[in-house]
């Protein structure tokens, strides 16, 4: 697998986690299994590109959902930085595309340097 390959994942699904800005008191609901179960309809268009799957916008819109305090959303960023050394050959541009495609709207681009503890 190319090094590349696995940043473009963890930043695009990232980028939609921090996103998320309502704090709430308890603590982190956001679960590793939560995330992989989330994203993975999502792998087959990171890598090949074509129609996003329903079921992967359905589990990025609920991780953006779930994410809300800065504890989830780094959580699900070290999850993600871990599980996709799992998925080879994603590619950024489908990362990158990922959010708008489904109607997640987030502030920022993605990029393979994304600081996952911001």
């Amino acid at each position: 697998m190319e090094s590349g390959a696995k940043v473009p994942f963890v930043a695009a699904l990232i980028a939609m986690v921090v996103a998320a800005t309502v704090p709430r008191p308890m603590e982190s609901a956001v679960t590793c299994r939560l995330v992989v179960s989330s994203l993975t309809p999502c792998a087959t268009y990171l890598i090949r590109g074509g129609q996003v799957p329903t079921k992967c916008c359905n589990g990025l819109k609920s991780l953006y959902k779930d994410a809300d305090t800065r504890s989830d959303r780094q959580m699900a960023c070290q999850c993600m930085e871990q599980e996709s050394k799992l998925v080879p050959g994603i590619k950024i541009k489908y990362a990158g595309d990922l959010p708008e495609k489904c109607d997640v709207h987030i502030p920022y681009k993605i990029t393979p340097t994304f600081n996952c503890s911001t």
